[in-house]
């Protein structure tokens, strides 16, 4: 989704700068005035400019583990009996992130003067405090159950760390493999190749295929280092800009689902993400289409983003959710199939919490799945560069004892 970076004159007449994620440029400056600001200068932000808006916004972005401790503390302050803005008072000292820090502070500045808490909040960007939480903090000062929006938002956040954490866990130990075959590779090209290379050179004799391109591409990679570098990077830039490119983007996130075995992980993890998510707004009060809308924004794959806003406008024109989300083909049958169930009997809260539940679990044994099969794998892949590399090394040592014990008799 485009990020647009703005200026806008915000409610007490301040010049306000930040960026927002929107579908295009009318719908960015929609959001901005929603907000209570006047867009003064409204456009598409490159990538030099976002990473521009990020450090101009307020820093990094806030992790979701930091935002969960947020909440939790909030609660327990303000159920104590603590005001609002000494709750944030408070908070701003004892949180470690600076950027939470900084953006804590400003937000009780911003209530003191009389704004509204979500409205303060919204000011400090969504690298700070994500759209999801401030809908909910809205509908909890509109229904006066604000401790009850920060402690669902809490325990979404938390579900959501968890979640990336166990996405990372089975991603790690594949990439420490592969940088590994990487390594020793390397290491054998530059430093063990080129001393059998003199000694096969005295030999005098031809030598097989195999060995004669091992040493061509040892020669190439010491006396060339550069250029390996240079088309190394070179890929990377490329894979980088091309990803960030409309037609990338849909490429990998294809890639991202239909990939083996990781495929599996990708799809189960955008299911738990979108049931936890939506069940978290609409339990908090937020009609069905915006938090269909907010939960399209959460997710990393953008065909799943772009499923989800189908289902919200078929929605929206009076249709069932599990209707445009079982003919889009993208979720699995189980997740349509519990949401069908929830609107037929009503209780569609508690059917995507279940199945939020269920598919948390599924991902974490996808995990411990994918470790236990990629493991061997790698190990088989590693063992069999290595070992072709060693039998490059030694036929033609072979062949040259072959002809010394033909030669002696």
């Amino acid at each position: 989704m485009p990020s647009f970076k703005y200026t806008a004159y915000g409610k007490d007449g301040k010049e306000i700068k930040g960026s927002i994620d929107a579908e295009d440029k009318q719908e960015a400056i929609q959001m901005i005035k929603s907000e209570g600001n006047i867009p003064i200068d409204v456009s598409e932000a490159g990538a030099l400019n976002k990473d521009m808006n990020i450090s101009i916004g307020g820093g990094k972005k806030v992790s979701s583990r930091d935002l969960s401790v947020f909440c939790r503390q909030f609660v327990s302050i303000t159920t104590a009996g603590v005001t609002i803005v000494d709750a944030l008072d408070m908070l701003s000292e004892q949180t470690e992130s600076k950027t939470l820090q900084a953006a804590i502070a400003d937000t009780k500045l911003s209530v003191q003067k009389g704004d509204t808490l979500a409205n303060s909040m919204a000011k400090q960007g969504d690298n700070v405090f994500p759209r999801i939480m401030i809908s909910m903090v809205a509908a909890g000062e509109a229904t006066g159950n604000l401790e009850t929006a920060f402690d669902r938002v809490g325990a979404q956040m938390e579900k959501q760390t968890k979640l990336a954490g166990m996405v990372k866990k089975a991603m790690i130990y594949p990439i420490a493999l592969l940088v590994v075959i990487v390594a020793v590779v390397v290491a054998m090209m530059i430093m063990v190749i080129p001393t059998f290379s003199d000694m096969y050179s005295d030999m005098g004799q031809e030598l097989p295929w195999i060995t004669r391109m091992l040493v061509s591409c040892s020669d190439f990679m010491v006396d060339k280092w550069y250029v390996v570098i240079l088309v190394v990077a070179a890929v990377i830039v490329g894979i980088k800009m091309f990803k960030a490119t409309e037609m990338g983007t849909y490429l990998f996130a294809n890639i991202s689902i239909k990939a083996p075995i990781f495929g599996t992980l990708t799809v189960k993890t955008a299911s738990a993400n979108f049931a936890r998510t939506l069940s978290t707004l609409t339990a908090s009060g937020i009609s069905m289409i915006e938090a269909l809308e907010i939960t399209a924004r959460t997710m990393k794959n953008v065909i799943f983003r772009d499923a989800i806003i189908e289902a919200r406008d078929k929605v929206a024109q009076g249709r069932p959710l599990s209707e445009p989300l079982r003919n889009g083909g993208v979720f699995p049958n189980m997740i349509v199939h519990m949401i069908g169930i929830g609107e037929e009997t009503g209780n569609m809260e508690d059917m995507l919490v279940t199945a939020a539940t269920y598919y948390e679990e599924e991902v974490e044994l996808a995990t411990e799945s994918i470790s236990e099969v990629v493991q061997p794998l790698i190990i088989v892949v590693l063992a069999g560069i290595c070992g072709t590399i060693i039998m490059a090394i030694l036929i033609p040592m072979f062949g040259m004892y072959d002809l010394a014990s033909g030669g002696d008799i």
